[in-house]
């Protein structure tokens, strides 16, 4: 695994693998916290917006260029960043990246596609108001960061999206997609020093513009609970607090005490409690994100109405339990290697690697890799997890949001 860093001032980091398939993506530090007021939503605007056209490619030609040799190229956008992305056979690096390299730096945003392309874009939001399971995170995410951008849905909203024109995802992408600002990953079967310098070939020299610099507000801690009527055939609940940021030592402990309470693993507590045990809830799900800033850390079930009450109580008694009882020394073992498992398994895909070894640069400068995150979750004990539980769970900092059937 090398680490490099180009002219234009983009950084870099390349894993070498014998396989005939090869995988890229470049991470632009630019996300929804980016975002102006009044323009909510247009940093996965420019998602979609890169692909309809640049200086010298129209959409279907953008669309065609990898899809012909049998490659696929996708994007996605999140809070803090935006990654476009790349899967193709090891022969075809070099047309990967100026494909990439085109969109990123070259698009022009013509209004007849970028008017199409807003249609398809609130088509999508109304996906997701199609589906509470989607909509409530959204919602959640509003309560927790209301009047911060972190709390704006990454879609944006209808009425902002209607605002947003081809010069304002111009100015955007001007601000923000600078190479000082993106941060690429490979794995594939190519040198690093030819890797290099097809980079070069498409990236440029370093622009004399330099990136915005990301504004940092502080969020304010809130407890709320809040019951809304909707028009659902059963009850959504989150449950949820505030988590620790990137930087933040602990997080590898609130990762392992997420898993062990609402992981995938049907041997979960809240699973096994809920659903195994007593039948209240199919979905059940626990997840931690982690910000620059802050982090947030929620706990989701559905039910049927009149077993919700129910199922909080058996949650917070779940809770109360990991708060009060220290993780014997068995069960606390059985809970590092379930993750750990769950994490090689993970890893077994080249794509999710490559996608975890770009994060890790640019949240951090460096990738600490599979053997340092097993080193540190070996290193946690029963009283750290109890210390955690006690401030994340802590009933006083929980919000409750719920979507109560009509």
């Amino acid at each position: 695994m090398e680490i490099f860093s180009l002219n234009s001032g983009l950084k870099g980091i390349h894993q070498f693998n014998s396989s005939e398939i090869a995988h890229c993506g470049f991470f632009i530090k630019s996300g929804t916290r980016d975002e102006k007021k009044g323009q909510e939503g247009i940093a996965h605007f420019i998602e979609h917006a890169i692909f309809k056209g640049t200086s010298k490619r129209k959409s279907f030609h953008i669309l065609n260029r990898l899809e012909v040799v049998g490659g696929e190229i996708n994007a996605y956008t999140t809070k803090e960043y935006t990654c476009v992305h790349a899967s193709f056979l090891k022969e075809y690096y070099d047309r990967a990246i100026e494909l990439i390299a085109d969109i990123l730096f070259n698009s022009n945003f013509p209004k007849k596609e970028i008017d199409l392309e807003r249609e398809v874009i609130i088509d999508e939001i109304d996906s997701y108001l199609d589906s509470p399971i989607d909509q409530i995170y959204d919602d959640f995410e509003g309560l927790m960061f209301e009047g911060h951008p972190l709390g704006n849905p990454i879609l944006g909203t209808k009425e902002s999206l209607a605002k947003i024109t081809p010069e304002e995802l111009s100015d955007f992408l001007s601000e923000h997609y600078i190479p000082e600002n993106i941060y690429f990953s490979s794995i594939g079967n190519i040198d690093v020093k030819r890797l290099q310098f097809i980079l070069q070939k498409y990236i440029g020299p370093k622009p004399q513009n330099q990136p915005a610099k990301r504004k940092v507000k502080s969020v304010k801690s809130l407890n709320q609970s809040i019951v809304l009527p909707r028009p659902v055939h059963q009850a959504h609940v989150i449950l949820g607090s505030r988590g620790f940021n990137l930087s933040d030592n602990r997080r590898h402990i609130l990762i392992l005490l997420m898993n062990l309470l609402g992981g995938p693993s049907l041997n979960s507590r809240l699973n096994w409690e809920l659903r195994e045990k007593n039948g209240i809830a199919y979905n059940i799900e626990a997840n931690y994100t982690p910000y620059s800033d802050t982090g947030i850390a929620t706990f989701y079930f559905g039910t049927e109405k009149s077993l919700l009450n129910k199922g909080l109580k058996l949650t917070y008694k779940e809770f109360k339990k990991v708060k009060q009882n220290k993780l014997g020394t068995l069960q606390l073992h059985n809970a590092k290697k379930q993750i750990l498992g769950q994490l090689a398994l993970a890893f077994e895909s080249k794509s999710s690697w490559m996608l975890s070894n770009g994060k890790s640069l640019m949240n951090y400068g460096k990738v600490d890799g599979l053997d340092k995150f097993r080193e540190k979750i070996e290193n946690i004990q029963g009283s750290d997890i109890l210390e955690v539980a006690n401030e994340i769970l802590d009933e006083n900092q929980l919000s409750t949001l719920i979507y109560q059937p009509e």
